[in-house]
């Protein structure tokens, strides 16, 4: 074939494997257009929203409207009430007594109310806009968390892909030894154990084999329900170009980062000041209230009496403020602001406890960063040896100076080494982002750093 021929049939085909290939971004972007997570994360913001709203509401008039009509019966009597009437003498001991034996009634009311003075409502009010607030950082959590879990899951899929490709490795090459082993031994050239010991090695990788190709169905599985990616089309990339730890900020930076601006925390103050308002609000509860009033009624019925056809009707017209002062409560409001009391103490603990463990977490992930450069050089360093180790041994092998078991144990310990590495990359790229986590800064923008380290 052409040179130039074959050269181009190798870009060609190099181009189709990076346009095939899943990168992490397009993992995440399909799964927030998929995931159900998603959908959980922003309903719940958006009705935590609202609550700023309900907040407004309680400081706006509220108005009403009522009325009925039905049947309806009235009787009344009057006695001893004196009479006048202009250019007459009064007259006493007069009655009156009027009657409606059955007729129409109809009532209607207009109710309109403006609170001008309520601490327990200004309490309450308080209240919705810390729950508003408190929404915004639990969704700004969830989507962090949503974050992490996405990318592990990616993550898991390429640990599995690789340890079922190493697995398939091994399994080649010890089927090979085995058939190298009983070769020697019908020649007289190596002890019948030498077959018995691959013979072992290839029935167990055999099983790991299976193993693992179900431990990679599952994982791609999952990662294919959160995302409506096709199983088959989830061709991911694995690290190649981790690096660390050149210019990482000091950990007092990242832990000041995450005191102020770890959602977990954020949400966890929310709830402090929501029960700090709870007990502003039952302190308040004998407290007076002033409410504006305006009110319009009219009660109307007609129909027909003991002194023929009647009618009575009845209008009303009110506006005016109305205080309410309670008195006694049956010990109800100190048992309630006892119980807030008591529940704020336990918010404020659990937010100590909280901003403990979100401490723990920045030094735990800062370290993992801070040191990973030097534990992928390690792993690295342990890569290579291994694999000049499998190679002298396998050449060993060859000459008579280690035995098949020597070789098996080299396959084997070189496989370890390389799935030791490929985690150790994966264990990195993800305390760099649990880092940003903690602080609060995990975005896209951090996911496309990880995916910068990425390749087919």
């Amino acid at each position: 074939m052409n040179p130039r021929t074959l050269l181009a049939s190798a870009v060609v085909l190099l181009c189709t494997s990076a346009a095939s290939a899943t990168d992490l971004m397009q993992v995440w972007d399909a799964a927030r257009q998929h995931d159900p997570q998603g959908t959980i994360s922003q309903a719940s913001r958006a009705a935590g929203l609202t609550r700023r709203e309900l907040a407004a509401a309680l400081w706006r008039p509220q108005v009403g409207l009522s009325a009925s009509a039905g049947w309806a019966s009235a009787k009344s009597q009057m006695d001893g009430a004196q009479f006048t009437m202009p250019g007459s003498v009064p007259l006493s001991g007069a009655s009156f007594s009027t009657s409606v034996n059955g007729g129409t009634a109809t009532r209607w009311t207009l109710n309109a109310r403006q609170a001008l003075y309520n601490p327990e409502r200004l309490a309450q009010s308080a209240q919705l806009r810390i729950a508003s607030q408190a929404s915004e950082h639990e969704w700004q959590l969830a989507q962090q968390e949503w974050m992490l879990q996405t990318t592990q899951r990616y993550f898991d899929v390429v640990l599995a892909e690789r340890r079922l490709a190493l697995v398939q490795q091994q399994q080649l090459a010890v089927d090979k030894a085995l058939v190298e082993a009983k070769d020697r031994f019908q020649l007289g050239d190596a002890p019948v154990t030498d077959t018995h010991e691959a013979q072992a090695r290839a029935q167990a990788l055999a099983a790991q084999t299976i193993g693992a190709g179900n431990d990679l169905a599952m994982v791609r599985q999952i990662l294919s329900d959160v995302t409506g990616l096709p199983v088959h089309a989830l061709k991911l990339q694995v690290p190649v170009r981790v690096a660390v730890g050149q210019s990482l900020d000091p950990l007092t930076t990242w832990l000041q980062r995450a005191e102020q601006n770890n959602p977990m925390l954020r949400l966890q103050q929310a709830q402090v000041d929501a029960t700090q308002q709870d007990i502003e609000k039952h302190r308040a509860v004998a407290s007076p209230t002033l409410d504006l009033v305006a009110q319009a009624s009219r009660d109307r019925l007609t129909g027909s009496g003991d002194h023929g056809s009647a009618s009575n009707t009845q209008s009303q017209q009110m506006l005016g403020l109305v205080l309410n002062v309670p008195l006694y409560t049956g010990g109800w409001r100190s048992a309630k602001l006892e119980e807030a009391t008591q529940l704020h103490d336990k918010a404020r603990a659990e937010f100590e406890r909280s901003r403990q463990q979100v401490g723990q977490m920045t030094r735990a992930a800062w370290q993992a960063v801070q040191s990973g450069q030097a534990h992928l050089a390690a792993l690295d360093a342990a890569r290579k040896a291994s694999q000049a180790r499998l190679d002298s041994t396998r050449l060993g092998r060859q000459v008579g100076d280690r035995t098949t078991l020597d070789l098996l144990n080299a396959q084997n310990d070189a496989s370890a080494a390389e799935l030791a590495w490929l985690q150790g990359q994966i264990d990195t790229l993800m305390a760099q982002l649990q880092l940003h986590a903690t602080a609060g800064q995990l975005d896209t923008v951090q996911l496309q750093t990880v995916n910068a380290a990425l390749a087919n």
